[in-house]
């Protein structure tokens, strides 16, 4: 008679609320192979069971993760950072690794020699990174991400490769993390290089990285310093390219990233030398039917394009030819300015559109 099947890469659980204390005693062992089942365990034991992480944070066992974090054995660094993953997918967890002392050896496995470790890592601090709090613990981080970013550049120029898809994803959530502390403080990537390192992302034929890129450039260009970046390096040809972008969410980054251009005269100009005009216009008179057809979320997203337009030639509008270009297609505008169907935001960002178009001293 055949016995019952057993993994061997898990612990034998126990029963109930046992299974925890039972599990983190089992991690303070000297072998390797038996840390590795247990986090394999509590992984499994978190993902199926969310009381387990009230378990976790209550019983005092995440401070014990500190040590497998500095572990000799990459794969138990790894798997702690996949628990650590998991743990942070509950408020709760997140709080708890917020107020911790695991962030400081957490950011250091960063420069860890196994790629999938410093992936693992990335998934945790971008998860923390959505929350206010966990983007504040973050800013002094940014530098370094920043760093990693430029590492990940010259990576590519000497043509060190590991596999494509896991580099796309490295690159792809430290863009995310870095999008989300810049959103509360953009300066530390500023000072970093930022805008320079963003821009030569924007044309990546991924297009995460491209969506990402663009996200944290639009994050950057909140405040002066990176609008005045911008158009020094001369990134505005390559958004204005990006309008029509086939990723709905590249095309509203882009949209949001020349909406703060354009309140500079430097950005401006420019924008209008590269013709910008008819292309917003046809983003913002885009068919009404078309739009109806998209999913909620992704009609979300056409409203933060239409919307960024609108404000990027209500600003063009201010200077003499924008004016005139606009004269020439206000009919556009008017439209959508008085459509009864139309979202009320949509409707005043035109109307004040029409209002500064037709100002007369």
């Amino acid at each position: 008679m055949t016995g019952p099947l057993v993994d061997s890469t898990r612990a034998a659980v126990a029963f109930g609320r046992r299974a925890v204390p039972k599990l983190f005693g089992d991690l303070l062992r000297p072998e390797a192979d038996t840390r590795l089942r247990a986090l394999g365990s509590l992984c499994d034991l978190i993902h199926r069971d969310h009381e387990r992480v009230y378990q976790t944070v209550r019983g005092g066992f995440m401070e014990q993760l500190k040590v497998l974090l500095e572990d000799e054995d990459s794969s138990v660094r790894t798997k702690t950072c996949e628990l650590l993953h998991l743990l942070t997918s509950h408020s709760m967890g997140r709080q708890a690794l917020l107020s911790s002392s695991l962030l400081r050896p957490l950011s250091q496995l960063l420069d860890d020699s196994s790629p999938s470790c410093r992936r693992s890592v990335l998934r945790v601090l971008d998860r923390l990174a959505l929350l206010p709090a966990g983007a504040e613990a973050l800013l002094p981080l940014v530098p370094k991400l920043m760093l990693k970013l430029r590492e990940e550049e010259q990576a590519e120029k000497k043509e060190e490769k590991e596999e494509e898809k896991d580099k796309e994803e490295e690159e792809v959530l430290l863009l995310s993390t870095i999008t989300s502390c810049s959103r509360l403080d953009a300066l530390p990537a500023l000072a970093s290089d930022g805008v320079s390192l963003l821009g030569c992302r924007l044309s990546q034929s991924c297009p995460d990285l491209r969506r990402e890129a663009s996200a944290a450039l639009l994050s950057l260009s909140a405040c002066e310093d990176g609008r005045r970046q911008v158009c020094e390096e001369e990134l505005l040809p390559v958004l204005v390219d990006l309008l029509q972008d086939q990723d709905l969410e590249v095309q509203t980054n882009a949209a949001g990233v020349i909406m703060y251009a354009v309140i500079i005269t430097a950005g401006r100009r420019r924008c209008l030398d590269l013709n910008v005009v008819p292309v917003l216009l046809d983003l913002v008179c885009r068919d009404k039917e078309e739009e109806e057809e998209e999913e909620e979320e992704e009609e979300e997203r056409r409203k933060a394009l239409v919307l960024y337009s609108l404000r990027a030639l209500t600003a063009l509008a201010e200077s003499p030819v924008g004016r005139v270009l606009l004269l020439e297609q206000l009919p556009l505008l008017v439209r959508r300015s008085e459509a009864e169907e139309e979202d009320q935001d949509i409707r005043r960002a035109a109307q004040t559109a029409v209002r500064v178009v037709t100002w007369t001293p």
